[in-house]
């Protein structure tokens, strides 16, 4: 049996096995990407749907996804893509697209104002070989890189993509470790730890969405954001002020149904709290 390295649940696979995030597959005794080049979406968005409103404001992005996630959120948006009974159909029938035909078409996309590619929708860095070999391609077009992640990855894999990055958005879902692994299927340690290097290498912004009885409590968001604020650069300058937070609102969907939408007046008053610490912070879906 063969370790994945990738995210913090180390799966052990044997020839043939998929991992548990649906896009990892051990093959010849090495653990690959079973998703490497398949795209199961691809759209031209607004920069601000990363949600990234400090990157380039006003323009698009070439966004792709493939299928696949480590993380178990039973709100999840994407649920048909990243983790699902009908996620696993795409690992045997699946559009392909190259590193060569992403950069291609990302630059045929450049007079409509597109500025890049954006790896999003599933989780993209359990496939991160591909974000590697398409970014540089995309990076030598004269372009740039967004990745849109839930942040599980291990930092070695965040210092192979660091190089061809130009800004993130990355979940950060909830500040208590039991929420994670409860309810969320991940572990808050490694986004905090995946965040605080990020921070230095690239443009960063972050999205809690807030869920009703889940991660709604204004202590919550005190210590969150606190902890937002003191994260350092590179040269141990504390930057985390101007690290923009995105608070957004909860809609009831998948397999979370059994609570109302957030409450706007909620959101709008954790905005609040989170703006005596922090100098961007943005609400959605209100």
């Amino acid at each position: 049996m063969v370790r994945c390295e990738v995210c913090f649940r180390k799966c052990r696979l044997s020839e043939g096995q998929v991992g548990f995030c649906g896009g990892r597959v051990c093959r010849g005794g090495e653990v690959t990407a079973l998703n490497y080049g398949k795209v199961t979406s691809v759209a031209l968005d607004p920069i601000e749907k990363k949600p990234l409103n400090r990157f380039h404001p006003g323009s698009m992005i070439l966004s792709v996804g493939s299928f696949g996630c480590d993380m178990r959120c039973p709100f999840c948006q994407n649920h048909s893509i990243s983790w699902s009974q009908e996620a696993e159909r795409f690992r045997g029938e699946c559009d392909t697209l190259s590193p060569e035909q992403l950069a291609e078409l990302a630059l045929a996309c450049r007079p409509r104002g597109n500025i890049g590619a954006a790896f999003t929708y599933n989780e993209p860095l359990i496939g991160f070989e591909y974000i590697r070999d398409a970014a540089r391609l995309v990076r030598e077009a004269g372009l740039m890189n967004v990745i849109v992640t839930n942040g599980s990855a291990e930092l070695w894999v965040l210092e192979e993509l660091l190089p061809y990055t130009d800004a993130m958005n990355i979940d950060l879902k909830s500040f208590d470790g039991d929420c994670y692994r409860r309810t969320l299927g991940g572990e808050l340690e490694t986004v905090k730890r995946f965040i605080a290097r990020a921070v230095q290498g690239c443009h960063v912004e972050l999205t809690t969405l807030i869920v009703p009885g889940m991660n709604d409590s204004e202590e919550e968001l005190i210590r969150m954001t606190e902890w937002i604020a003191s994260l350092t650069d590179g040269n141990g300058n504390v930057i985390g002020a101007d690290i923009p937070l995105h608070i957004s609102r909860f809609f009831p969907r998948f397999k979370m149904t059994d609570r109302p939408p957030t409450d706007v007046k909620l959101i709008y008053r954790l905005a609040g709290l989170a703006r005596r610490r922090l100098r961007f912070v943005y609400t959605g879906n209100c």
